[in-house]
């Protein structure tokens, strides 16, 4: 067996997979990847099943080390500086650390979560059918709380096979894809409309439980309190003070507060993405728009294995590298089309 030995790593980090669907009926929280996507991209790459245990790594740096031999790792997520032993590693990509090798991971750039799929994946006691962790519950394993140093994810040697890359849709910027209800009746339009009309950020507060929304107040018609029924994830309350919650894997089963409106499911991960303090917007949908969507992200999740291709090369032109304009969105070190190389 190797490890993957955690040297540093920041806070809001820790092995999530598919969660646990189907286990609110007994209150029991799911958890699980904030972005699905990027958790089976990455366990794509190094031949796992879509939603089996990976590290979710948060906005801050971490650093992990190979030890007992060899380990093969992808990357998917939000990007963000990544070398093993001064080597540069991309994003999208997977990677083999050598015995002793370490790979290093700067902080995270135009998202919050990165995830790293270990390959034949991680060694856990299942609980509840899952490894997720859930720290406010005490679930998850290898451990049940964020990832700290000096942790150890314990996987089979690295196979040898050759590294790949995998080709995923452009990132967007595009309004964030909400449909109303259940409890919309509880505001009036025009506040209903404040929802969508109006640039929202999320509160640096915000957690894997909700994150807490900062713009204008939504008022509600009779008071903020209604009978507790069920959420899940995406459901928009709104509290007394009339400052939106998006409710997040985390979340409790049930809530009391009345939910406005619900993000889509295919831009969920997305919006699980977007980084404290950056502005964003809503686009209401109608259900029918909402359901085409969730089949097309589930076809997109079914493609991943057709969308993987080889790494011929791993050499760096450094002084072509340092010629092009890298800036803004960001670029694959190893894969020149995604260069934006200036014109003569």
């Amino acid at each position: 067996m190797s490890k993957l030995v955690v040297s540093s790593i920041g806070p809001a980090s820790s092995v999530q997979d598919a969660g646990r669907p189907g286990s609110q009926r007994y209150g029991l929280v799911p958890s699980g990847a904030m972005d699905r996507l990027s958790l089976a991209a990455a366990n794509t790459l190094v031949g796992n099943d879509l939603f089996a245990a990976a590290v979710e790594i948060g906005p801050f740096g971490a650093s992990f080390t190979a030890r007992g031999g060899a380990v093969r790792v992808a990357l998917a997520g939000a990007s963000r500086n990544a070398d093993i032993g001064g080597r540069p590693v991309a994003f999208d990509s997977s990677a083999t650390l050598a015995e002793g090798e370490t790979l290093t991971l700067g902080f995270a750039r135009g998202g919050s979560f990165s995830y790293l799929a270990i390959e034949h994946g991680i060694e856990g006691e299942p609980m509840f059918g899952s490894l997720a962790v859930n720290a406010r519950a005490g679930l998850g394993s290898p451990y049940p709380r964020p990832l700290q140093s000096g942790d150890e994810l314990t996987t089979q040697a690295a196979s040898g096979a050759p590294e790949r890359r995998i080709e995923l849709p452009a990132a967007t910027d595009a309004p964030i894809r909400i449909l109303f209800g259940p409890q919309d009746d509880e505001f009036a339009e025009d506040h209903k409309e404040l929802l969508v009309d109006s640039e929202w950020k999320i509160s640096a507060t915000s957690d894997r439980m909700g994150y807490r929304l900062e713009g204008p107040a939504i008022k509600h018609l009779d008071g903020h309190n209604i009978v507790s029924d069920g959420t899940v994830n995406g459901s928009i309350q709104v509290p007394g003070n009339g400052q939106p919650i998006v409710l997040m894997p985390d979340r409790g089963t049930s809530g009391g507060y009345p939910k406005i409106a619900t993000v889509i499911t295919a831009d969920f991960g997305r919006f699980a993405q977007i980084s404290a303090g950056r502005p964003f917007r809503f686009k209401a949908v109608t259900m029918a728009e909402a359901q085409a969507e969730a089949i097309k992200f589930h076809e997109l999740l079914r493609s991943l294995p057709d969308r993987l291709r080889g790494i011929e090369d791993f050499g760096l032109n450094i002084e072509a590298l340092r010629d092009a304009n890298v800036a803004g969105q960001a670029v694959n070190a190893v894969d020149v089309s995604t260069w934006q190389v200036a014109l003569p």
